[in-house]
């Protein structure tokens, strides 16, 4: 089933016929708007940093936009109202949204005020309270009134969480999860693309764990990375995977415990920055697509400290520097311009090819440095969606109307893919700590022997 047939048969199974909806990830509704408009009462798109505008169209006069002051939800949610006539957009003053802000708890009461007071314009179905999954989509029900469904950002922290008890003064609060919406989806399908397999595999092989080492994954996300390794070493491997998001960690925990690997893999809370772990606790650490958005350097430095001397760490960043590249047909201006991948990337993050330099400033020695492409194929999966939104936000109606013509020439040649590239690297930890500089080593140790006395003496 698509996306969009689980969403109608949700709302049938639930009684639905007209229901409100909010995200942040334009691409999990943006096939019900286009097929099923009428079963959407009003829309909020919450900080959206992608957003193709033309799937919209018929529910344009229902749609509630928000975004912060700045960055890239500024530009998308402008250039879409432009182009969706009778839309509303709200822009909170003084804010920035990264793709990992946790919007809604940092501004919560203009969140709630904004949606509760656009969506009462417009009647919905008043739904039959009940909680558990259908058709793969997990939903759990609060509030009273008419239907409010709150699908899941990609990464925010607590989600919804902080708007549900004053939304649900007003609406019957539907909140969704599962393998299917939001952030989750977008990291399993990414994980089923051959190339980038083959690229975590060359991170795994370049790391050698020996049968009895243990395996620390430092972000987790969906969890989909950790059962690849539970798959490839079973039970040989003890891995620790973990995550600053409690939203992800319960939904990696709950797919590892629908495959079997349960048992395998732990899962736990931590920050990057701050591992709450000894130092030396394991013999090879990863962590992928975590370093953009925090305090690389400081990250680095916590990797290096908790794995043991001889230890590895592998480390993958997206590669804002090198040119992404779509197999179509496309005027020469208009390909230029698509080249230029997504600039996401924190202020201290790392997304370049300075991390091969930080990781030895972090202290790793024999450092693998092996940039890679991966390769998507599949446009009807979710981080297709999402990598083509961001290009399909940024392209005037005519620009969207030649790369749709483009795309579907490609499809019918059966040739229709993207390819994007990565920075990785794999550094040792030294077991001994050398001083490279020249000058005093402030971890050497003097052994001073009186000869007179025989006496020895360390400083």
């Amino acid at each position: 089933m698509t996306l969009t047939e689980r969403l109608l048969a949700l709302w049938d199974h639930l009684g639905i016929e007209r229901a409100h909806v909010a995200t942040a990830m334009t691409g999990d509704v943006a096939g019900l708007a286009a097929a099923a408009p009428e079963r959407i009462a009003g829309l909020t798109l919450c900080v959206p940093s992608r957003l193709d505008p033309t799937p919209f169209a018929a529910i344009a006069a229902r749609m509630l936009m928000i975004a912060g002051a700045r960055g890239m939800t500024e530009e998308v949610t402008a250039r879409a109202e432009a182009r969706l006539p009778g839309s509303v957009r709200m822009v909170m003053p003084g804010y920035d949204a990264p793709g990992w802000a946790d919007v809604v708890s940092d501004r919560t009461a203009e969140i709630v005020g904004t949606m509760a007071g656009f969506l009462a314009g417009f009647p919905a179905s008043v739904p039959t309270h009940k909680q558990g999954s259908f058709e793969g989509i997990t939903y759990r029900m609060s509030g009273t009134g008419p239907a409010l469904v709150l699908l899941p950002f990609f990464l925010a922290p607590t989600q919804w969480e902080a708007a549900l008890p004053a939304l649900a003064e007003n609406f019957t609060l539907i909140v969704l999860g599962g393998r299917h919406l939001g952030g989750v989806a977008a990291l399993e399908d990414r994980a089923l693309a051959p190339s980038y397999r083959g690229m975590v595999r060359t991170l795994l092989d370049t790391m050698a764990p020996a049968p009895g080492e243990t395996i620390l994954d430092v972000g987790c996300g969906s969890g989909a990375l950790d059962r690849m390794l539970a798959e490839r070493y079973g039970a040989a491997n003890p891995i620790t995977a973990t995550d600053l998001n409690p939203f992800l960690l319960k939904e990696a925990e709950a797919l590892a415990r629908e495959e079997g690997l349960a048992a395998t893999i732990a899962f736990q809370h931590a920050n990057a920055e701050s591992l709450p772990f000894p130092d030396g606790s394991f013999d090879c650490a990863f962590s992928v697509t975590v370093l953009e958005e925090c305090d690389a350097d400081r990250a680095l430095r916590e990797l290096h400290r908790v794995v043991r001397p001889g230890g590895r760490v592998g480390v993958i960043v997206r590669a804002v520097d090198m040119p992404q590249w779509w197999h179509l047909n496309l005027p020469e201006k208009l390909r230029r311009s698509v080249e230029i991948p997504p600039q996401s990337v924190g202020a201290k993050g790392v997304a370049d090819a300075s991390l091969y330099r930080r990781m030895r400033a972090a202290g790793f020695d024999k450092v693998t440095c092996f940039p890679s492409l991966v390769t998507l194929d599949r446009p009807a999966g979710p981080i297709w969606r999402y990598r083509e939104d961001h290009v399909l936000s940024g392209l005037s109606p005519e620009d969207t109307a030649t790369w749709r013509a483009a795309t579907q020439e490609s499809r019918a040649e059966g040739l229709l893919f993207m390819a994007h590239p990565m920075h990785c690297a794999v550094g040792t930890k030294a077991a001994v700590r050398s001083n490279r500089g020249g000058g005093p080593d402030p971890y050497a140790v003097m052994i001073n022997f009186d000869n007179a006395s025989g006496s020895v003496s360390i400083g």
